[in-house]
């Protein structure tokens, strides 16, 4: 005879933990698999917990999509701010660092590009709160690349910071096409050096010439 087994129970997991559960098996899959294409049920399955734990914790997948991308938020943050801070008082050196830690991090395998991007693809309604929360990261992204640009001296800052952000949001995608380890993207600290050295080249050469006039005017009195 053959001997039949019980199907396994998913937990019931309260409190703290199952937030940090559920949470977790979110964000396994709404990155890799994409965000709309994942319902509940695939959450609850690899969360390994119920329905009711998942509700308890969660009001919708809309709150749960809202929690995983304050998590990549704060994700985000932390990389940035390690980077600036292998370079503490050096502006220049702290943009370039970004991009270096940049190929790093968008040459790694299983690296599935920006979840900012990736979620922007999926939900193309820009009032939907995943765009809006979206727009706030890239919004607060130029704000500090700005505050880089311009403690570097840059001649234009908003010019840099934007030329820069685009660059950051190429790598993004060349992530994606060249693949894990492409020489491609070894480029991106070369590249964004000649961004940052032609946007402040152009500030020493506009100080040279105020100099070169000012000694001028003193030699001429």
């Amino acid at each position: 005879m053959a001997v039949r087994h019980k199907p396994r129970q998913r937990r019931i997991t309260a409190g703290p933990a199952a937030h940090s559960q559920i949470l977790d098996a979110a964000e396994d899959l709404f990155y890799l698999e994409g965000a709309r294409n994942v319902g509940i049920d695939a959450v609850i399955k690899r969360a390994r917990v119920n329905k009711m734990s998942l509700y308890r914790q969660f009001e919708s997948k809309e709150d749960l999509l809202h929690q995983y991308l304050l998590r990549r938020d704060a994700k985000f943050w932390a990389y940035f701010d390690a980077s600036l801070a292998k370079r503490p008082g050096e502006p220049r050196a702290q943009l370039r660092q970004l991009f270096v830690d940049l190929a790093a991090r968008t040459s790694a395998a299983g690296y599935r590009g920006c979840p900012f991007v990736n979620i922007a693809v999926e939900y193309p309604d820009r009032s939907h709160a995943a765009r809006r929360m979206v727009a706030g990261n890239k919004k607060r992204l130029l704000v500090r690349l700005r505050e880089l640009a311009k403690a570097a001296g840059a001649g234009d800052v908003a010019f840099l910071a934007k030329a820069l952000a685009l660059l950051i949001e190429g790598a993004y995608a060349a992530s994606q096409t060249y693949g894990a380890g492409s020489s491609v993207m070894a480029a991106l600290p070369r590249a964004a050096d000649a961004l940052i050295d032609a946007a402040t080249r152009v500030t020493v050469s506009l100080e040279k010439k105020r100099w070169i006039s000012n000694s001028k005017t003193a030699a001429h009195w």
